[in-house]
């Protein structure tokens, strides 16, 4: 049932693609494009899986690696992620994204087998380091590859995708980010029920993981493949990488087309060096904006996805009947997030362009005021009703990736400009992560002491989060600007001409 759901959803995201062409481009080069586009997203999902495949790891080792430990390890991943940009999106700016892709997902493979061989190692009693500190340096190392995933796709998203299309394309990098939550979420608990050694599990996929890989002549249960898993799938769509993407329409044999973004007014003659792109991103107020908005939304966003599991399954020992209310959300969890992470995504990414002329500020602030909303529901109903804090859990995450597309996915893509957006979109996906160490170092210590503090500790950034997105309401790149209003100035001239014609005399 699942899959079959997830295949509508990309069936429905493949159709609004196609759908959506406001400046008529070719139907070969839409195809072109969806060629491009599909692997290279299919490949950031499941740099997904190789990077929340942690959070279902412990759950599935118990008091093998506590909430603190967690805590520490997924911190240590995610501020390094956070600091990455500084090295990263000036290279992928240089080298490209199709390289930036490869790095991602070879990368990330290297250092997921490297956890699998270190959890094997760990639970055969064969491990003496301590744990944390070795899971703490894989892991960051893991999330430093990891980071050249999101500057490499907007890159290439930057080169292929003009600013009056990036709103539904910021929806379709919700989307990709959706699945990868799925896949990690869902299909990570998959691996670890069939890896189990007495597992009562019989599906097919059990079954052939069992055969696989042996299970049920090893002593313990096979958690290591919760990581191994996804370094071979990772391996697979680097292949695929290598032969059907491409950086630019240029090279796929099409024309390149001016994106009306904030390179726009570049001088095609000007070298690009590091020092002058770091210059020009930091030297714009709009990017710091955007930054401090999505810093707010990693805080929110893994806040929820990272914590609402590890709630529940402390329930399950702490309040058996209360767990009973949750069972739902946390067997369907990736599924549930999927499904709304796409529909919130392509609600703000449609209301961006349709309704606000491409601007990003109206509906980020929209979103940030429905998740104070929610928060406030979830710090009531904490101890008291877990459906409703399920739900308000599931539907922040339909506002808080409708957020991040629109900064990291769009925003920063649109000031970057397409030669600087890999350094652009970096910095901005940095502050996401350095968001999430904050919270993941925060929440793991606050809920130890009590779960209350948590929707209380996250309700400060939703608001901070509102009060800079209405700060940035009315922005646009200039270009932009100069492109709306052309186009509006067409429009006018097509209804007086339509108008004088019916109006003059037969």
């Amino acid at each position: 049932m699942a899959l079959l759901l997830l295949t509508l959803c990309l069936s429905a995201v493949i159709f609004l693609y196609f759908a959506n062409n406001p400046l008529n481009h070719s139907r070969k080069f839409m195809i072109r494009r969806f060629i491009n586009w599909f692997p290279l997203g299919m490949s950031y999902a499941f740099l997904y899986m190789g990077r929340y495949n942690l959070n279902v790891a412990k759950n599935a080792l118990g008091e093998m690696m506590t909430k603190e430990q967690f805590g520490l390890i997924f911190a240590a991943g995610t501020i390094t992620y956070g600091f990455s940009f500084l090295i990263n999106g000036p290279i992928v700016d240089k080298i490209g994204g199709k390289k930036g892709i490869l790095i991602a997902t070879l990368g990330a493979s290297v250092m997921n087998l490297c956890m699998g061989g270190a959890t094997y190692l760990y639970m055969m009693g064969r491990l003496k380091t301590n744990m944390v500190v070795l899971f703490s340096v894989l892991y960051a190392l893991n999330m430093f590859f990891q980071s050249y995933g999101a500057v490499s796709i907007i890159k290439v998203k930057a080169y292929w995708f003009h600013v009056r299309e990036r709103g539904v394309f910021g929806a379709i990098f919700g989307t990709l980010i959706s699945f990868g939550v799925y896949f990690a979420f869902d299909w990570g608990q998959a691996i670890v029920e069939a890896s189990q050694l007495h597992s009562t599990s019989n599906t097919w996929f059990t079954r052939t993981i069992q055969h696989l890989f042996a299970i049920d002549t090893l002593t313990t249960n096979a958690t290591w493949l919760v990581f191994v898993i996804p370094a071979f799938i990772l391996i697979l769509w680097a292949l695929v990488d290598v032969v059907l993407l491409k950086d630019s329409p240029k090279e796929a044999n099409f024309d390149d087309f001016d994106t009306a973004d904030a390179s726009s007014a570049d001088d095609e003659n000007v070298k690009i060096t590091m020092k002058l792109v770091l210059k020009k991103v930091f030297s714009t107020r709009i990017m710091y904006t955007i930054a401090l908005v999505d810093f707010t939304s990693g805080v929110l966003r893994n806040g929820i996805m990272q914590w609402y599991l590890v709630f529940a399954h402390e329930m399950k020992t702490q309040n058996p009947s209360y767990y009973l209310g949750t069972e739902f959300f946390t067997k369907n969890w990736g599924l549930l997030l999927c499904l709304t992470g796409i529909f919130g995504g392509f609600i703000s990414g449609i209301v961006s362009d349709r309704v606000y002329n491409s601007r990003r500020g109206p509906p980020a602030a929209i979103n940030n005021m429905i998740m104070i909303i929610l928060l406030i529901v979830m710090a009531f109903f904490l101890m008291k009703d877990p459906t409703i804090v399920g739900i308000a859990a599931v539907m922040m995450t339909l506002a808080v990736i409708g957020v991040h597309s629109l900064m990291s996915g769009t925003a920063a893509a649109d000031f970057g400009g397409k030669k600087m957006t890999a350094t652009a979109s970096g910095i901005v996906d940095g502050c996401v992560y350095l968001g999430s160490g904050i919270q993941s170092l925060a929440i793991g210590y606050l809920s130890a002491k009590s779960w209350q503090y948590w929707p209380l500790f996250l309700i400060p950034f939703a608001i901070l989060g509102l009060y800079l997105s209405i700060s940035m309401w009315h922005e646009l790149p200039e270009a932009t600007k100069k492109y709306i209003l052309k186009m509006e100035l067409e429009e006018n001239n097509k209804s007086l001409a339509k108008q004088a014609v019916t109006e003059s005399p037969l």
